[in-house]
């Protein structure tokens, strides 16, 4: 029962996974064969009109380099048994650093923390995302993100940080918990759901009220919704990330939502700055944010800045959220663990439960993060190399890495390495627990960096409250047929 229930929504995550992350480990041959031909196409000629500039010394050697025939063998394991598998086989034969490299085309592997840290900690004149993510510069505008230079947009990251860092996320404890127990209580006694598509639109809903602000979510929510599902599913779509300015049926329709998005979020801030209306959401913290010259945020940064924020938070959210139900109805043990905890501590704090309450839900916790693990929300990072730079592997061996290479930090691979996770295909939550504590090293599922980063506070904070239901309801039993219930505590 809870293996059928499990392969059904097995399946349903991996469908929202393929549509909403264009790097990933993809089983449809065709998808891959249509990729290799474009991306073989769009190396040549680049490689015909410019070439790739490397310094003139090099002190150190390459990484071990698949060339020729080589890559022809790479290119076939790709297209025939996929990312992952490709992977490993290059992780078996030349270790934790190598290269595939197509023409002047080089790419690089960084496999395990102990070659990673540049990847994440380099500075933006050393390492940074290049123009490789500029397909989301019409998803969300270019007044932000990637549509400015480095300096605005590390202070726009400052403004975000800002209104997400811990002491406001505070506040929006019990808006989340109400949003949950009001979505929850609609259910009956039993049935058959579509996980993905209901947390999916309890997470929405969450973000209305605490991102958005009550004029979204009391007015206009179902069109809003229904307008950022357009704009998301378009703009990630394989052409918009190869071609976002092409004129193709998805760029129009991406373009057209963005319109009709920032019309009313424009509406709502210019009413809410005529009116002097100052609310405790998160727009209103962008509306309120300054630049370090003083300078006041404009209405397009803050739309910029607030869709952002929204489809980063919805495509981490669900994934995460649908991938933890799904193993926790597979897993009886950690199913009854979270139970436990949650009946806990309702009976600790009774109607009151709040930002603290959250806190304590180490068992849940350690489940996210175990789903993390297993299902990052992107599979990998992409940077790109300015300044050459040397790193040594856990087995003394020194690399230079030259300027202009691509580098990949395979975050689902490094995941099940077994020298850091043991047992690594097998769901164990307790991994993280006192005594064990795998997770001491790598932990970059999110985006990497030394530590967790407000986004990721905030992410954590929306999957416990769907995990929460008021009054002693369990949201997660079993049920006929593998069908969720709920049921009096």
């Amino acid at each position: 029962m809870f293996r059928q229930c499990f392969r059904q929504l097995k399946a349903a995550a991996l469908h929202h996974s393929t549509n909403n992350c264009v790097i990933m480990d993809m089983a449809n041959g065709v998808v891959w064969f249509t990729i290799a031909v474009v991306f073989i196409t769009v190396v040549i000629s680049k490689a015909t009109k410019r070439g790739i500039m490397f310094d003139p010394k090099c002190n150190r050697p390459h990484p071990p380099t698949v060339k020729g025939v080589s890559f022809l063998r790479v290119l076939h394991t790709l297209l025939s048994k996929g990312l992952q598998a490709m992977i490993h086989d290059q992780y078996t034969k030349l270790g934790t650093v190598f290269t595939i490299s197509f023409f002047q085309f080089k790419v690089t592997f960084l496999i395990g923390p102990e070659v990673s840290a540049h990847f994440y900690q380099g500075l933006d004149s050393e390492i940074s995302h290049g123009n490789m993510i500029e397909f989301t510069v019409p998803m969300l505008g270019k007044e932000v993100g990637y549509g400015v230079d480095t300096a605005t947009r590390n202070e726009q990251s400052r403004f975000s940080y800002d209104a997400l860092k811990p002491s406001k996320l505070r506040s929006h404890a019990g808006p989340m918990i109400q949003e949950v127990g009001e979505y929850f209580a609609k259910w009956g006694q039993q049935g058959m759901v579509d996980l993905k598509q209901e947390l999916d639109k309890l997470l929405m809903l969450i973000s209305g009220r605490c991102l958005l602000g009550k004029e979204v979510r009391e007015k206009m929510f179902d069109e809003f919704f229904t307008l950022f599902h357009e704009l998301s599913d378009n703009g990630m779509c394989l052409t918009s990330v190869l071609f976002p300015y092409a004129p193709t049926p998805s760029n129009r329709r991406r373009d057209k939502a963005r319109a009709k998005l920032s019309e009313m979020l424009t509406e709502i801030v210019r009413s809410r700055k005529k009116y002097d209306n100052v609310e405790s959401d998160v727009l209103q913290n962008l509306i309120d944010s300054k630049y370090a010259d003083g300078r006041s945020t404009t209405e397009a940064e803050v739309i910029g800045l607030i869709i952002t924020l929204l489809f980063l938070g919805k495509h981490t959210s669900t994934i995460t959220s649908v991938w933890t139900g799904a193993h926790l109805l597979a897993s009886t043990r950690s199913l009854a663990s979270v139970l436990e905890e949650q009946k806990k501590i309702v009976r600790k704090y009774g109607d009151d439960l709040d930002y603290n309450a959250f806190l304590e839900m180490d068992t849940l916790h350690r489940c996210i993060k175990e789903t993390l693990r297993i299902h990052p929300p992107v599979p990998m990072f992409r940077r790109k190399v300015h300044k050459n730079f040397t790193v040594q592997t856990k087995d003394g061996n020194e690399y230079e890495i030259h300027r202009g290479h691509t580098l990949i930090s395979p975050v689902q691979f490094n995941g099940n390495l077994p020298h850091i996770y043991k047992d690594p295909d097998v769901y164990d939550p307790d991994r993280f627990g006192p005594g064990r504590e795998e997770d001491r090293v790598g932990g970059v599922e999110l985006g990497g960096g030394g530590r967790w980063r407000e986004e990721d506070q905030v992410e954590m904070c929306r999957a416990d409250g769907c995990g929460v239901v008021k009054d002693g309801r369990e949201a997660w039993t079993d049920g006929p047929g593998g069908r969720v219930t709920g049921r009096s505590g």
